[in-house]
Order: C-alpha cells, then structure tokens, then sequence
C-alpha cells in the first residue's frame, strides 16, 4: 500500500465520520474483496488494500487513540480482515462472517 487511494479522506474528512461510518466504509471495502475473490484476484487485492488503508486512517483518528480499548477493536478487526484475504486465517473467518461484523457499523451509522 504504497499509494494513498482516499486523499480526500486521508486530508482529514475521515475523522469527520463516526466510528460506525468508519467501518461501516471499511466493510463496503471488505465486501468488495469478497466479492472478487476467485473471480478477479487483481481487483479483489486491491479493495483489500483501499479496505486497510481505511483501517489506518480509522486508527490515527485522533478520538479513537484515547480510548485503548476502541483502538483494541480496530487494530483486532483489520488483523482478522488481513489474516482472513492474506494469510492462513488462522481465526477461522468467512466472508459471511466478516459481512455481518460490518453490517452491524452499517446499520448503526444510519440511525
């Protein structure tokens, strides 16, 4: 991830965002990877690289560093997320699985 795919985002409108906007964004990304997984590898690489940059940006928000324990939970579901496309997915995710952790900061950032 060597170049920064939402300038916009990075440039400070991220953290203008709530926690459940944040990811719910960052699993619109995970979806994306999910989806092209096995169809179109190239493609689903790179949503999983706009999916961890997201991550990034969501842990520098400067809110989320107060709180350890918030900061924990970022730093835990982009682990699993780049452990689930990228490495042995040794916590056993799916993409269903990941699907309904997100959807959950989706629903939550529409009410």
């Amino acid at each position: 991830m060597t170049s920064t795919q939402h300038r916009d985002l990075a440039a400070g409108r991220w953290w203008e965002l709530t926690l459940a906007e944040q990811l719910g964004n960052v699993g619109s990304e995970v979806s994306r990877a999910a989806r092209w997984t096995g169809r179109n590898p190239h493609l689903a690489r790179k949503a999983l690289h706009r999916a961890l940059e997201l991550f990034d940006l969501t842990m520098a928000d400067p809110r989320h560093r107060q709180s350890p324990a918030r900061l924990r939970e970022i730093s835990r579901a982009r682990e699993v997320v780049a452990d689930f496309f990228a490495g042995p997915n040794q916590y056993g995710s799916t993409a269903s699985s990941l699907q309904k952790y997100f959807d959950a900061y989706a629903l939550a950032a529409r009410r």
